[in-house]
């Protein structure tokens, strides 16, 4: 058991941290408050070899592992988890085309996403079908030797400005998970339409949209893997992107953790800084170990993943346990700011709303537990 970095992983570790120090922190209360897509910021992370990490090198990527792709998100997101979120979407995006491509499919789609700047989002939730994968709404036609699709697709990260979607339909609408098909498409496909951009309570620097899929043509060729093999597609794609989730978790709890150790060694009340305080000390311990705790799990279940090894309990352990001391630490940051805590002017408020998110997407916590617990009966 080895917990030590190599010098390139120490050396990326520093590049994704001065990253966000430099340009992610410094911009993050501005695209939060605003809302606004921070194309420029995603594409220098990109130039800079943080964005779409996991397309490997035989396609002109940068080929990290996934233990490798935590360090990065978790350093991003101690930045800004918007910006991390949609600079991360990417890999989640390309996971698919990983996972079942061709090698022809592969070698159009993720070159694409290596020669120039592109965004990729992953089509997966309906207004119906969210924790509930195989009710999902979205109807593929087989029409010669093209697909015909049509529906609606929710809460999709990067929607709006995605260059291309990979995109989860079924055959059979009463057929749940055996009729689910994965495909890869073109956002200027005709009869794909972007709707309204969600105006989220946190993580708002990411673009989050509806999107319609009226008559949508997508060619046999686009179809990844076998008609049937979709849900397997997504489920085996959310085992390993959990993970990441979980690093991107742990990067907004340590910044929680960091704020609230400087504003406590600042902060006076009744003659002498707060931090003297019992109560204050043991909420910054208790954040300092339940950080430490979600790293290690982040990091097991990656590593699991990179060694071939199954890993669904153990990315969901990581998922849900990251979330949810994030959830935790960011509340307990607003307590140690006080009333300076819950206004605008400190950074922690936002970091409270960004941790929310946390426990709902990549599948809610609840579902985490589930699969859990499903596992743990298996043994």
């Amino acid at each position: 058991m080895d917990f030590s970095l190599d010098d390139s992983q120490l050396a990326l570790q520093e590049t994704a941290r001065r990253f966000a120090q430099q340009e992610i922190a410094p911009q993050a209360a501005h695209f939060d408050q605003t809302g606004e897509f921070p194309r420029e910021i995603i594409k220098k992370a990109w130039e800079t070899g943080l964005a779409s990490v996991s397309i490997p090198s035989e396609h002109g990527g940068v080929g990290l592992s996934l233990f490798e792709s935590c360090l990065v998100v978790e350093e991003l997101a101690w930045g800004c988890a918007g910006m991390a979120t949609s600079i991360m979407c990417n890999d989640l995006g390309l996971t698919p085309i990983l996972v079942a491509g061709s090698d022809a499919q592969k070698k159009e789609w993720l070159g694409r996403a290596t020669r120039d700047f592109t965004l990729v989002s992953f089509c997966l939730s309906e207004p119906a079908a969210g924790s509930d994968v195989a009710g999902l709404q979205l109807l593929a036609e087989k029409d010669g030797d093209e697909y015909v699709l049509n529906g609606t697709k929710c809460w999709i990260t990067n929607g709006g400005v995605a260059d291309f979607y990979t995109v989860f339909a079924t055959l059979d609408r009463s057929s749940r998970h055996k009729g689910i098909c994965a495909f890869v498409l073109d956002a200027k496909t005709p009869g794909v339409t972007v709707g309204k951009k969600e105006d989220k309570m946190g993580q708002r620097a990411s673009d989050t949209r509806v999107i319609h899929f009226d008559n949508v043509r997508v060619p046999t060729s686009q179809l990844l893997g076998k008609e049937g093999e979709g849900f397997k597609i997504a489920m085996k794609t959310l085992d390993t992107t959990r993970p990441s989730i979980g690093a991107l978790a742990v990067g907004i709890a340590r910044r929680a953790l960091d704020e609230s150790l400087a504003y406590a060694k600042e902060r006076k009340a009744f003659g002498f800084p707060i931090m003297g305080f019992q109560a204050v000390q043991f909420m910054l311990a208790d954040m300092a170990k339940e950080v430490e705790a979600a790293r290690l799990l982040t990091l097991q279940s990656a590593w699991m993943i990179d060694q071939g090894l199954r890993a669904s309990k153990n990315s969901s352990f990581a998922k849900c346990f990251a979330t949810d001391a994030a959830m935790r630490i960011t509340t307990d940051a607003v307590q140690v700011f006080g009333g300076n805590g819950y206004t605008k002017e400190y950074p922690v408020e936002k970091l409270m709303r960004d941790a929310k998110l946390m426990q709902i997407y990549e599948g809610t916590n609840q579902i985490q537990r589930l699969v859990i617990a499903r596992e743990l009966l298996k043994e």
